[in-house]
């Protein structure tokens, strides 16, 4: 959420970078809601002031024996008008919290400009795509050659773009879990957080995903509570409603969660194999610091993310995202994308941003500086990282020719030390 008093003071200045995002939005509705809300605020203070006079008068009079009748009659009036101008007040203040959470983030000043993806910068690459003397197949075969991936029965028992780990593959993908995990947590510094699956409308306000992509979330209607398309929800909102010390920050976390997002797509595109899934296995990093640290702490927490790949020896790329792809609670984001030979095509692996004091405004997490003012925290989130594309890339580019998957060196303590998928689809 951004701050009123700036939106107050500088309306063209916001008006300006929504037009980065390629936004047009008309907000003298909100201003003139904002003006309504000083007038009315101010009214009441000084009825309220009044009243505390009557008060004290009324005191004074009952101690002299004085007759207070007409004070009392006069006091329940005032007593009226300010429940009334309260009334107003919480009616203006809801349209105003419904104007202020439609409006995105203000993007930063080293954000690319540009309408779509298209306008994507690559910042670095990392590795070499691998060759191979044969053409590499894509994961999907792979997975159902081995037994790995089973979409056909997971659409008995779910529907479409769902999917069934077996064998190998379960065996896989709790591996790169726990391995993400451990990287995390014993060599970034990141403290492990396992939280609810379910949370509430306000957690999801929160981090911004209400109510912009309400039809994008899984609901339970009876008790209002959504499925978490991430971790980044329950995790951020550990502190929502709360006031830091400064010497706690930055607080970083760790979380495996499965995840579940409406994955609409393209008709008829990408529903081969596991890289658009309803439900999904991820581990994110979430961090909550001090604003003036919030910058560095991005560029750290992509290379925690990018660590991971790294040490998969997994060609990838690193984009900063435009204006026109970021996300909506984001001020500036990259994304990491790692090559799929199967396919022939780079995939996200991974989205860092850093949100400002976006999410901390919506979810009030604050913190006491070093003068004792209390200020608005900066969070930050990225994937570290997500297994339905890091799976994928695994198998095809650890494939071999005759028709198995090597694996990898880091993984290979958490398979029991086993070094291959055979074509017959056992550890060996």
């Amino acid at each position: 959420m951004l701050d009123r008093k700036l939106i107050r003071e500088q309306p063209d200045l916001i008006r300006r970078m929504l037009r980065d995002r390629h936004l047009e939005l008309d907000l003298q509705p909100l201003l003139d809601l904002e003006t309504r809300r000083l007038e009315i605020t101010n009214q009441v203070e000084k009825l309220k002031a009044e009243r505390n006079q009557a008060n004290e008068h009324i005191a004074q009079k009952k101690k002299q024996k004085a007759d207070i009748g007409g004070d009392i009659l006069a006091m329940r009036k005032l007593g009226e008008t300010i429940k009334q101008m309260d009334g107003q007040l919480k009616e203006v203040e809801s349209g105003l919290q419904a104007a202020l959470l439609s409006i995105p983030n203000l993007p930063h000043e080293s954000v690319p400009r540009g309408a779509d993806e298209s306008a994507n910068q690559e910042v670095r690459r990392w590795g070499m795509r691998p060759e191979f003397a044969f053409t590499p197949k894509p994961h999907w075969e792979l997975g159902d050659v081995l037994g790995m991936l089973d979409t056909e029965r997971a659409a008995k028992i779910s529907g479409a773009r769902f999917v069934v780990y077996r064998n190998t593959g379960a065996r896989l993908e709790r591996a790169l879990i726990q391995f993400m995990l451990d990287t995390q947590t014993q060599e970034a510094g990141y403290m492990e957080i396992f939280p609810p699956l379910l949370v509430n409308r306000d957690a999801m306000i929160g981090t911004g995903q209400l109510p912009k992509l309400e039809n994008d979330m899984f609901r339970t209607a009876e008790d209002d509570f959504f499925l978490i398309p991430t971790a980044e929800v329950p995790v951020t909102n550990l502190h929502c409603q709360e006031v830091l010390q400064q010497g706690l920050l930055p607080i970083k976390y760790a979380a495996y969660t499965p995840c579940f997002r409406r994955e609409a797509g393209t008709y008829g595109k990408d529903t081969k194999g596991i890289v658009r899934q309803h439900q999904f296995n991820k581990v994110e990093l979430v961090k909550i610091t001090h604003p003036d640290n919030s910058y560095a702490e991005l560029e750290s927490l992509v290379l925690d993310a990018e660590n991971i790949l790294q040490k998969l020896n997994l060609h990838y790329r690193v984009k900063a995202l435009s204006t026109g792809d970021m996300s909506f609670a984001s001020a500036k984001g990259y994304d990491l994308e790692v090559w799929h030979p199967g396919g022939g095509r780079y995939w996200e692996v991974s989205s860092c941003s850093n949100f400002e004091a976006f999410q901390a405004r919506r979810a009030n997490i604050r913190f006491k500086d070093s003068e004792g003012r209390t200020r608005f925290c900066h969070t930050l989130n990225g994937s570290g990282l997500a297994t339905s594309r890091l799976l994928p890339a695994i198998m095809e580019n650890y494939q071999t020719a005759e028709g198995g998957i090597e694996i990898p060196e880091v993984l290979i303590p958490y398979v029991n030390g086993k070094r291959k998928i055979t074509p017959q689809g056992e550890f060996a």
